[in-house]
């Protein structure tokens, strides 16, 4: 059994230790927020903090998180209240909406680490978060918002 807490719930998983991250959490603890894009981490729909750090969740086996702590996009802020999601909605970021959960977590931790970063430091941070939709230079502008209003 392996133990982990989910957005401050303490909880637990009997899944094989190879079962990815993702699955525990959209199909075991029905926090369907967070999407499977690739299965490769190569998109970032499915990121997720653990420890504070974004993971890709599609590729993290779930007795990698033994102990640890996951913050999922239901877990920022439930209610919508936290800055990126509020300046997400402002900014009118998400076209089809699949990738955003990825986008605002992979957002999330630049701001935990950087409260005011240039756009060079997002955009290279944002590297590898995947939109089809192409809406690249509004993540940028909801992130510069999230940062000056935060």
């Amino acid at each position: 059994m392996i133990k982990f807490v989910v957005n401050g719930k303490e909880t637990w998983s009997k899944q094989p230790a190879d079962t990815p991250l993702l699955w525990v959490v959209r199909e075991e603890l029905g926090l369907t927020g967070t999407k499977f894009g690739c299965g490769a981490a190569q998109c970032g729909a499915c990121t997720v903090h653990v420890n504070g750090q974004p993971t890709r969740s599609c590729v993290t086996p779930i007795s990698s998180v033994q102990g640890k702590r996951i913050t999922t996009i239901e877990g920022l802020s439930a209610a919508g209240e936290h800055p990126l999601q509020k300046a997400w909605v402002a900014e009118q970021v998400p076209q089809c909406g699949y990738c955003q959960s990825g986008q605002i977590m992979q957002a999330a931790a630049l701001l935990a680490k950087n409260r005011k970063p240039t756009r060079e430091q997002i955009v290279r941070h944002m590297d590898g978060n995947i939109c089809r939709c192409g809406t690249y230079n509004r993540i940028v502008a909801a992130i510069q918002r999230a940062a000056k209003e935060a």
